[in-house]
C-alpha cells in the first residue's frame, strides 16, 4: 500500500513538471524562429545581438551608504569653530574646561558668556561641592545645573552602566511646565553627548512615561514629586544610584506643600555624603536653609539678589490709573505698538477669563491659563503662544509660575500681586538670560496699596507715571460675543461704558498717586 502511494505522488509531480516545461519550450521555439528571421535580414551583427540577449542578466550590486568614521569632516568639531573673545568681568564657557560634546551644544545654542548665576554655580559645583542658589527664573540657573550634571556624568569612570528605571541624576521641580522646560533644555544640551533624559509629571501620559522608563535607560530624570512617588511605589523607578540631586524652586515646594513628598524622595536616594545636592530658590528663607542643612554637606551659597534681575534687564513702568481705564491702556498698547508676544497677569481665575474674553472680542488672538484649564489644553495653549499663533497670554500666578518661554517682550500686571515676591516672579518672564524686557503694572484704586511692599522687596522705588492721552482712547466695542465668564462683575465683555472715541476726563477720578504722596508722578 505504501509503495502505491509513493508511485502515485511521483506521477503527480512528473505531471506538474511537464506542464511547467511546455510554455517555456514554446517560448524558446518562438524566440528561435524570430532569431532566424532576424539573422536572414540583418547579417552578422544581428547574430551578435541574438547571442547577447541569450546571456543571463547579472543583478547590479546593492548600493551601500558609506559609514561616517571618526575622521570624517562631518563628525569633526573642535573649539576652533567656537571662538569667543575674553571680556573683562565676564566668564566664558571655555574657562571651565567643559567636555567637547557639551561645548558643541552650547555653541549651537548661541551661548557665549555665562550669566552671574552660571559663573558662580559652575565654579563651585564642578568639583562636586553641594550648593544653595538664590536666583529667579530667567537667570540661566537651569543651564548651570544641567551643564554641571552632564559634565560629571561624562567624566565618570566607564563601566557604570545605566539600567532601566535607575537614573544617575534627579531634578525635582514643583510644576509640570517647569519639568517639561528643564527636560527640553537638557535635551538641547545633550545633543552630542548621548546622555538620555526623561520627564515624569502628573496630569497626563501616565502609561507613556512608564514605557519610557521601562524600555530604555535614563541618565537624568526630571520629575514632579507626586508622579515620581507613584512610580517609586510601583517599582518603576529606583533612586538608589543617584549621584546628583537638584531641588529647583525650593521655596515654591514649601508654598505648595510638597516638602513631605520631597522628604520621602530624598530619603530614598543615597546618603548625602555619597551624592551631590544642589538647591535653588527665589528666596532663601529660614525654612529653606533648614532643609539645606538636612540634605546638603557644607554647601556653598550662590546668591543673585532679586533687585539685580529687576533693575538690570527689565524696564519697569507703573501707570497710575483707574479700574475702568486699565483695559483701554492694555488694548491701545497691544494694538498701537503691534506687540506680538505679551503676557498678562491677573490675580483671580474669573478675572483672567473675563479679560481673555474681552481681548478675543476685540479680535486679538489670546489664550488663557488658570487652575481650571486642564493639562492638555494648557500645553496646547503654551505651545501656540511659543510658536506665535497666540499673541497674548492671560494667566494667574499659579499657572504663570511655570511659563518659561523666550522672546516675551512685555509683561503686564493687570492687577498687582498680593505678595511682593510674586511681582518679581511675574516680571521675570521677560528679560530672560540677560535680554531686555518691559514690565508694565497698573496701580488702580486698590492696587496702589501693594506698591510700598514691592518697592521694599526689590530695594528701589518704581517709576510711576500718568498714561498718555493716546492710551486712554476707548477700546472699540467687541465684534464677537465671547461666552459669559464667571464672577461678580455684570459688565459685558468687550463692551465699554461709552462708545465715543475720545479720551475720558481724568479730573473726576480719584488718583492712586494721591494716596501715595511720596511717589512723584
Amino acid at each position: 500500500m505504501f509503495n502505491k502511494i509513493v508511485s502515485f505522488v511521483r506521477d503527480k509531480l512528473k505531471g506538474l513538471d511537464r506542464r511547467a516545461r511546455r510554455p517555456m519550450e514554446g517560448q524558446t521555439k518562438a524566440n528561435a524562429n524570430s532569431g532566424q528571421k532576424n539573422v536572414k535580414n540583418s547579417g552578422p551583427s544581428a547574430r551578435d545581438s541574438q547571442a547577447d540577449t541569450s546571456l543571463p542578466l547579472s543583478t547590479p550590486p546593492k548600493y551601500r551608504r558609506p559609514k561616517i568614521t571618526k575622521n570624517s569632516p562631518k563628525a569633526a568639531w573642535d573649539l576652533g569653530k567656537f571662538e569667543v573673545l575674553p571680556i573683562e568681568g565676564k566668564s566664558r564657557f571655555h574657562d571651565f574646561d567643559l567636555p567637547l560634546p557639551i561645548m558643541h551644544a552650547i555653541a549651537d545654542l548661541g551661548f557665549q558668556y555665562c550669566t552671574p548665576i552660571q559663573t558662580m554655580t559652575l565654579t563651585g559645583t564642578m568639583s562636586g561641592t553641594d550648593a544653595i542658589g538664590q536666583a529667579q527664573t530667567g537667570t540661566g540657573k537651569t543651564a548651570a545645573f544641567l551643564i554641571s550634571i552632564m559634565t560629571r556624568l561624562l567624566r565618570e569612570t566607564p563601566g557604570n552602566e545605566v539600567k532601566n528605571g535607575r537614573p544617575k541624576a534627579l531634578v525635582i521641580a514643583p510644576t509640570r511646565e517647569l519639568v517639561m522646560q528643564i527636560t527640553k533644555d537638557g535635551q538641547a544640551l545633550s545633543t552630542y553627548s548621548g546622555i538620555k533624559m526623561a520627564a515624569v509629571f502628573g496630569g497626563m501620559d501616565y502609561e507613556k512615561q512608564q514605557q519610557v522608563l521601562e524600555r530604555s535607560p535614563v541618565d537624568i530624570l526630571v520629575a514632579t514629586p507626586g508622579r515620581l512617588l507613584d512610580f517609586q511605589h510601583r517599582g518603576i523607578v529606583d533612586l538608589s544610584k543617584i549621584q546628583v540631586m537638584v531641588i529647583d524652586e525650593a521655596d515654591r515646594m514649601l508654598d505648595m506643600g510638597f516638602i513631605p513628598d520631597v522628604r520621602k524622595i530624598v530619603n530614598s536616594t543615597p546618603p548625602k555624603e555619597k551624592r551631590q545636592t544642589l538647591m535653588f530658590s527665589a528666596t532663601i528663607t529660614p525654612e529653606v536653609r533648614h532643609l539645606a542643612s538636612q540634605w546638603c554637606v557644607n554647601p556653598i551659597n550662590v546668591e543673585i539678589a532679586p533687585e539685580q534681575v529687576a533693575v538690570d534687564t527689565i524696564q519697569q513702568i507703573v501707570y497710575l490709573t483707574t479700574t475702568e481705564e486699565k483695559y483701554d491702556i492694555l488694548y491701545n498698547m497691544i494694538v498701537g505698538r503691534n506687540l506680538d508676544k505679551v503676557l498678562v497677569f491677573a490675580n483671580r481665575r474669573f478675572e483672567t477669563q473675563r479679560l481673555a474674553d474681552r481681548l478675543i472680542s476685540n479680535n486679538i488672538s489670546c489664550g488663557m491659563l488658570s487652575g481650571e484649564v486642564d493639562q492638555k489644553k494648557r500645553m496646547i495653549t503654551l505651545e501656540r503662544f511659543r510658536n506665535g499663533q497666540v499673541k497674548v497670554l492671560v494667566a494667574t500666578d499659579v499657572a504663570g509660575r511655570g511659563i518659561h518661554i523666550d522672546g516675551i517682550s512685555h509683561v503686564f500686571n493687570y492687577t498687582l500681586p498680593y505678595e511682593a515676591e510674586d511681582y518679581v516672579h511675574r516680571i521675570g518672564r521677560t528679560g530672560r538670560a540677560g535680554h531686555d524686557g518691559i514690565a508694565i503694572s497698573f496701580a488702580d484704586e486698590d492696587g496702589a496699596f501693594y506698591l510700598p511692599a514691592i518697592e521694599a522687596y526689590i530695594g528701589r522705588a518704581l517709576h510711576c507715571v500718568q498714561p498718555d492721552e493716546a492710551l486712554l482712547v476707548r477700546a472699540p466695542r467687541g465684534t464677537t460675543s465671547p461666552p459669559k465668564s464667571p464672577g461678580p462683575s455684570t459688565a459685558k465683555p468687550g463692551r465699554p461704558n461709552s462708545s465715543s472715541g475720545r479720551p475720558r476726563s481724568r479730573s473726576s477720578s480719584a488718583r492712586p498717586g494721591q494716596r501715595r504722596p511720596s511717589v512723584k508722578p
